[in-house]
């Protein structure tokens, strides 16, 4: 990828703003729930936007991740490449991300593949991990490691059965929101465009 240069004007302040909602107390817990998740012996990178950008640049972390999400066997992605060219490495940040929305991260929780690569929008990235680590609790199946305190549980459905007769009851009755009749009436109103009659 080509160096770009910095950016002036509208364009900085934009980027100041994206900037400005990466959060470093939940980068440390990111990297520690990614530690803990993928088990391995994972060097633990320096505090800091860039350093968090530059471990998770290749892919691998990420597709490790997903992985040690689903029970032995039935990974998502078959074969994990260290490769270091640009494309390789892009094209495993696509896969994660394909492999989270089949999981069941949101389309809008997930990020670009350029905001982790070119480190555009890192708290996209942040998020984005936020919600499958949220994901990974809800389920419930066994596959999450770390402490459940990291991440709040998503509400889960919550259905109502009812009866044919209380349907049918519920059809008799007027709702607030259509108002009332009750001791309304139309007299004394005059027409359209005419003035108020005072008495």
């Amino acid at each position: 990828m080509a160096n770009r240069g910095p950016s002036y004007g509208l364009s900085r302040e934009v980027q100041e703003k994206i900037e400005q909602k990466y959060d470093p107390e939940l980068e440390s817990r990111l990297v520690n729930w990614i530690i803990v998740q993928c088990g391995e012996q994972i060097e633990h990178p320096p505090p800091g936007r860039q350093h968090f950008q530059t471990w998770l640049m290749d892919g691998t972390l990420l597709c490790k991740l997903i992985n040690s999400l689903h029970p032995k066997g039935n990974e998502p992605i078959a074969k994990i490449s260290e490769s270091k060219m640009a494309f390789k490495q892009m094209e495993q940040i696509s896969q994660f991300l394909k492999a989270a929305e089949i999981y069941g991260v949101r389309t809008t929780d997930i990020f670009q593949t350029v905001d982790l690569w070119e480190g555009k929008d890192m708290a996209a990235v942040q998020r984005t991990l936020m919600a499958l680590g949220s994901l990974a609790i809800t389920k419930d199946d066994g596959c999450y490691k770390g402490d459940p305190s990291w991440f709040h549980r998503k509400a889960q459905q919550n259905r109502r059965g009812f009866s044919e007769e209380q349907l049918r009851q519920g059809q008799n009755v007027i709702g607030l929101q259509m108002g009332s009749n009750k001791g309304a009436s139309q007299s004394g109103m005059t027409g359209y465009g005419m003035p108020r009659q005072i008495i």
